[in-house]
Formats: C-alpha cells, structure tokens, sequence
C-alpha cells in the first residue's frame, strides 16, 4: 500500500494500524521542493531468504572441513613436480590449498593454520611452490590460492544474525500455522547443531583449471550441496508431520533455495509510519537526537515534513481549507515550536542552535515550494520507492528499515530506523 504525504493524520494513523494487523506493508512518501522521505512499514515479521548478498561472501569451500568425496580428489592428484608446465599451472587452487595443508600440518603437529601470522607463512609457502621457469614467468592458479588463503583457511563461524534468528521464538516454538520460513530454518538448526556448519551452497568461484577438472571438482560441491539438502528436506518432513499441518507440504523448490541461502538469511523486525508526536518511543527520539548533533545530518529534512503534516492536518481537520493556506506563517510558526518543544523534552539537555537553524532553514524549502513537487526530484523519489515495493513484493533483497530522506539541492540521501 503506498500513500502519498502530507496525509491527515486522522486518516494516516488508522490506515496504518489495520494494515499492521493484516500484515499489509505500508510506503508513506513526502516529495516537497528539493526535500523527499519515504518510510516503509513492514509486519512485525518479514523473512527473507533471497537477500543477494556480495557474491564472494556466498562462497563456502569448506578446505579446514572437507567431506570424503573431496578429500578423495585431493588424494587422487598425483606428485606435482611430476606434472608438465601446462598440467601443473592448470591444477585447481582449491585442490592446491587442500594439499598443502597436509602437508603443513605434517609439520605443525596436525593444526592448520590459526592465527594472521600462521596464515601469512601458509601463504608464502603456497606462493613458493610455484613455477617461474615457464614462459609466463609464474603461475595464476597458485596466485589464486596465495590470495584465497586468509579467506578460505578459516573455520567456520555462524553469523551473529543467524544465530539470533536460530534462538528467535518463532524458530525454536513452532505450531501448525507457523510459517513456511521457520519450518525450514528450524530444520536448518537441527542441521547445524548436527554437523557445526549450516548445508554447503554447492557453488564454485572462477579458477584457473582444464575444464573437465572444474567440472568434476563442480559436482563434488554440487553432490555434497544435494545430499545436505535432503537431509534438511527430511527433517522438514518430519516437522511437517509432528506438527500435524493442514496446509500443503513445503515445496522442494522453497528448501533448496533457503539451504543455498541459509548463511545470509534475514528477518526485518518492521516498525510503524515514524511520526515525530508524544507518542513516539525511546528508540525513535534516540535516533533524532543523534542526527540533529551531525552537522550534516538530513534529519532537520524529516522533521520539517513531520511539520507539514502537522500543518496540513490542522487545516483539512479544522474545516477551513478555503481560509487557511498551506503557506499561513501563523499554523507554520505554532507546529515549529510544539514540535522543537517535543524534542526539547526528549532531548534532555535540549537541542542545539545550530539543529535549530537547520530545521528553520528545511522549512523554509517546503514553504517556499508551497507543498509543490519538482519533477525531477519526485521522479527520482518514485524510482527509490519503486525500487523498495518490489523487494517487499518479491521478498528479493533487504528492503528499507525503515525511513529515507533525499536532498535533492545537495545529491544525497541517508537512511534511518526509527
């Protein structure tokens, strides 16, 4: 549901509320002058599998906890200074890394690398083992294993944010009507807690190697990415089952991709329209008090559309919309003032001039622009806003949590969860 400001708050507030009650997420926009914000209002809770996260991060090769079937892969390759330049500069790094770790624990009482300074050693010694006699004076695959070292030499660790959603209510207390999303991520904790690491993705980085030693290095993660899949799709089964669910099984389809994904996995604890008013929580005013002590901050922005709301709805609220203006210095200076009181009062020591300043100054933006758009900011805006109701339609990408504010006079924009 997208509504365009400024709204009455009369009508504003309800909306919002039946719409938190119906899990119907909400976009609020302003685009006044060269000023826009916009704020998202998502349910209490919003999953999120597919959050396409920087493609490096995805990568899980597992070389401190390889399976059987890849330890066998690295057994299988013969004597490297037996290999010809050609075979040698083409042997995958991953297969590298894998043998000279053997090879260093040997010497290391059967520990792998731990700490900066093992790792940087491991490194040189990789980058050791390379041949520079060829014609190319060096070899790209062992360049790629020097750089994968500090990356890929580490042993796994859960991220803190899939931790606390393991330990959410929601994971750890399902029932029937508990949705699709905690199902599998209980199961995807019954995984963990099994094996210590969430299921493989099963996907491989670019590599210098001879294609047919890719692709059966490829089907070794894929394999191991299907069997970890299966074992997850049990366990939902199994959950499904206990749980007594009337509604149609969970598609296969839905848990491959959450077992793809499960290390960037995200749930949006939505909050509500922010409004700058009595009734707004400590976390809100914390917010506020902080980017009103920037110089820089877009806050004092926010605040003067919160106060062109407060104008509007007097105005619609009071019947007399052919008597007062949207411009009238008098209901501009009496809202000015309650709402620098409100944050006088949750500020504490009060707010400095110079927030001041910058709040009169942004309001003065809006009134000389009379409530009016800018095309060309409003077109800008409409993109932002359009660009944040498709990841909220598609559940693709992290959507905004919860507030933006864009100044189009200075190009920039800042985010804000209040």
């Amino acid at each position: 549901m997208i509504v365009s400001g400024p709204t009455k708050r009369s009508s504003l507030a309800p909306l919002c509320h039946v719409a938190k009650e119906l899990s119907i997420p909400v976009l609020y926009i302003h685009s006044v002058g060269f000023f826009s914000s916009f704020s998202v209002q998502l349910p209490a809770e919003f999953p999120i599998v597919e959050t396409h996260p920087d493609p490096e991060s995805t990568q899980d090769l597992r070389l401190l906890n390889p399976w059987p079937e890849l330890v066998a892969a690295a057994a299988k390759m013969s004597d490297l200074n037996s290999l010809d330049d050609h075979q040698h500069g083409h042997v995958p790094y991953i297969l590298l890394l894998l043998r000279f770790l053997e090879q260093w624990k040997q010497s290391h009482d059967g520990n792998a690398p731990g700490n900066y300074k093992e790792k940087t050693e491991f490194r040189e010694f990789v980058r050791s083992q390379a041949r520079t006699s060829n014609p190319e004076g060096g070899e790209e695959n062992f360049d790629e294993a020097a750089a994968a070292v500090l990356k890929t030499i580490s042993p796994f660790s859960l991220r803190s944010s899939i931790r606390e959603i393991f330990d959410m209510d929601e994971c750890k207390q399902l029932s029937p009507t508990s949705q699709d999303f905690w199902i599998i991520a209980s199961a995807i904790k019954t995984f963990y807690e099994s094996h210590s690491v969430l299921p493989l993705p099963g996907s491989l980085p670019d590599m210098k190697a001879q294609s047919a030693d890719y692709i059966s290095l490829q089907n070794i993660y894929k394999a191991k990415a299907r069997q970890d899949v299966e074992e997850v799709t049990a366990t939902v089964r199994r959950l499904e089952s206990q749980l007594g669910r009337q509604t149609p099984a969970i598609l296969d389809r839905e848990i491959e991709v959450f077992c793809k994904n499960a290390a960037h996995i995200k749930v949006v604890r939505g909050r509500s329209i922010p409004q700058v008013s009595i009734d707004s929580d400590m976390a809100t005013w914390k917010t506020i008090r902080n980017q009103l002590s920037m110089p820089d901050s877009l806050m004092p922005a926010f605040i003067a559309c919160q106060i062109l709301d407060s104008v509007v709805d007097e105005i619609q609220s009071s019947g007399q919309e052919e008597s007062l203006s949207v411009d009238d210095s008098g209901l501009w200076n009496s809202h000015t003032q309650r709402i620098l009181a409100l944050l006088n009062v949750a500020n504490g020591d009060g707010i400095g001039e110079d927030a001041k300043q910058q709040i009169t100054d942004a309001i003065q933006e809006l009134r000389r622009a009379e409530g009016g758009e800018l095309h060309n900011i409003s077109s800008l805006t409409g993109g932002l806003v359009a660009q944040e109701a498709l990841k909220v339609l598609t559940r693709q990408y992290v959507p905004l949590d919860n507030t933006c504010v864009f100044d189009g006079a200075r190009s920039r924009s800042e985010m804000y969860r209040l």
